[in-house]
């Protein structure tokens, strides 16, 4: 039995997380923390009746936290310093936060030399394919125009998302050096560049859409996402995967799923 514990457990994905947890009969729910809804049963909180694991104070997971793998889907200022703790105390990782800046990336790096983590900006399987169909497409149309468009719900905290991030900087690995530009206005005559542009509003999941424009023609590649369950079922997939690794390290969703 894996013991997982659950950073973020009352949003939106921890909450879903938490659910997954529960139900799946290899894994056993052994901790929540939170820096809401203190005290509440984690399972009643996401639906799944009571589990007697109540959410913990997640300023308090230094000293508190026991488990074999932690889940992050948290903000990136807390996964950073939750990171740091698991690391510290031998516990593996899957981190599902996104935004961090590059400074926040090299402290991950860093403390993940201690331990095996899986961190993804996505962890859809889809959407996994879908990078792994950029990649080809890239290969076969690197004198194209690129342009991105995300779209979530008006809640999200970043923009644009690390997946559409993640999707640029993978095409421009594979044609070459071009500039990576968020959002345009006044005299902008397009250049050398990929273009990422960010809509936000109402309860949308996830949209990604890459558009590849050339001369009389272009080809869009799309992933939709209209649950998160998605990732959730992903990240338990990773969750899995990571139990069985034992070289420190960074991973990626890529190396879940034998991409």
């Amino acid at each position: 039995m894996i013991r997982v514990a659950v950073a973020g457990a009352a949003g939106r994905m921890g909450r879903l997380i938490v659910q997954n947890v529960v139900e799946d009969e290899e894994l056993q729910l052994a901790q929540a923390f939170d820096i809401r809804e203190i005290g509440r049963d984690a399972g009643e909180l996401a639906g799944v009746g009571k589990t007697d694991v109540r959410i913990t104070d997640a300023a308090e997971m230094e000293s508190k936290l026991e488990a074999d793998i932690l889940v992050d889907f948290t903000t990136a200022n807390a996964a950073v310093e939750n990171i740091r703790i698991a690391a510290s105390k031998g516990v593996k990782l899957v981190v599902g936060t996104t935004g961090f800046n590059e400074e926040q990336k090299r402290k991950i790096e860093e403390y993940c030399k201690a331990v095996p983590a899986v961190i993804s900006p996505n962890f859809s399987v889809g959407v996994n394919v879908f990078w792994k169909l950029l990649e080809k497409a890239s290969e076969l149309l690197s004198n194209y125009d690129v342009e991105i468009m995300e779209m979530h719900h008006r809640f999200k905290k970043d923009a644009p998302s690390g997946t559409a991030v993640k999707a640029a900087e993978l095409i421009k690995s594979v044609i070459g050096e071009r500039e990576i530009v968020t959002g345009r206005s006044g005299e902008c005559l397009r250049k050398d560049e990929i273009g990422v542009f960010a809509i936000r509003g109402g309860d949308v999941v996830g949209e990604h859409t890459v558009f590849f424009i050339g001369m009389g023609e272009r080809v869009e590649i799309t992933h939709r996402a209209w649950s998160r369950q998605a990732f959730a079922k992903g990240a338990i997939r990773a969750v899995k995967w990571i139990a069985n690794v034992s070289k420190p390290g960074i991973y990626g969703m890529a190396d879940v799923l034998g991409l």
